[in-house]
């Protein structure tokens, strides 16, 4: 586990659960363009979240990437799930700032609705192709930038499946205090 201090608010990196994060508001889904169940971090927490999630995204899709939309929690320990879907690597170009945009509008969009504390998977850095460590630098760094700005987001906290995701995340987050 990572953590840093950013004007007051803190950014960590832990190995975990996406769907077990119990001490976070909202949580961020690696969402499809339907917003549906599918495979990976959309599949987990539609499945932990039940089928009263797949119902209220029905109606907000389909989304872009980069887009972010918020519904409720459902069975999940969470208030919200923030959607977002990320590009596709190699297809969904210039896929940095697409990758940007998703951290962006996900914490503006927590933002703008008084949440304290975000959790974000590694987004598109699974089926989407996305390079883990491009992933990790893209995200923290867009996180760098738009903290601050945030009036309500006290607390980012990427949560990675993988050992050495975590790691390169960690690795990337303690380089951006240096």
């Amino acid at each position: 586990m990572a953590e840093i201090e950013l004007n007051g608010k803190t950014v960590e990196c832990v190995r975990g659960d996406i769907t077990s994060q119990d001490d976070i508001e909202a949580v961020v889904n690696a969402a499809n363009a339907q917003l549906m169940p599918g495979g990976g971090v959309a599949g987990a927490l539609h499945s932990a979240a039940g089928l009263g999630l797949a119902q209220e995204c029905r109606s907000m899709a389909p989304i872009r990437p980069g887009e972010a939309v918020i519904s409720g929690a459902h069975n999940l320990p969470n208030q919200f799930v923030i959607h977002c879907l990320g590009p596709v690597y190699g297809v969904d170009e210039p896929s940095d700032y697409w990758l940007a945009e998703c951290y962006r509008n996900s914490l503006e969009l927590a933002d703008s609705k008084g949440i304290e504390s975000v959790a974000f998977p590694a987004l598109s850095a699974g089926a989407f192709g996305y390079p883990v460590e491009g992933a990790a630098e893209v995200a923290l760094a867009t996180v760098k930038q738009v903290l601050p700005q945030l009036e309500n987001v006290k607390r980012v906290r990427f949560v990675l499946f993988s050992v050495s995701d975590e790691q390169v995340f960690s690795s990337c987050l303690l380089s951006t205090i240096e």
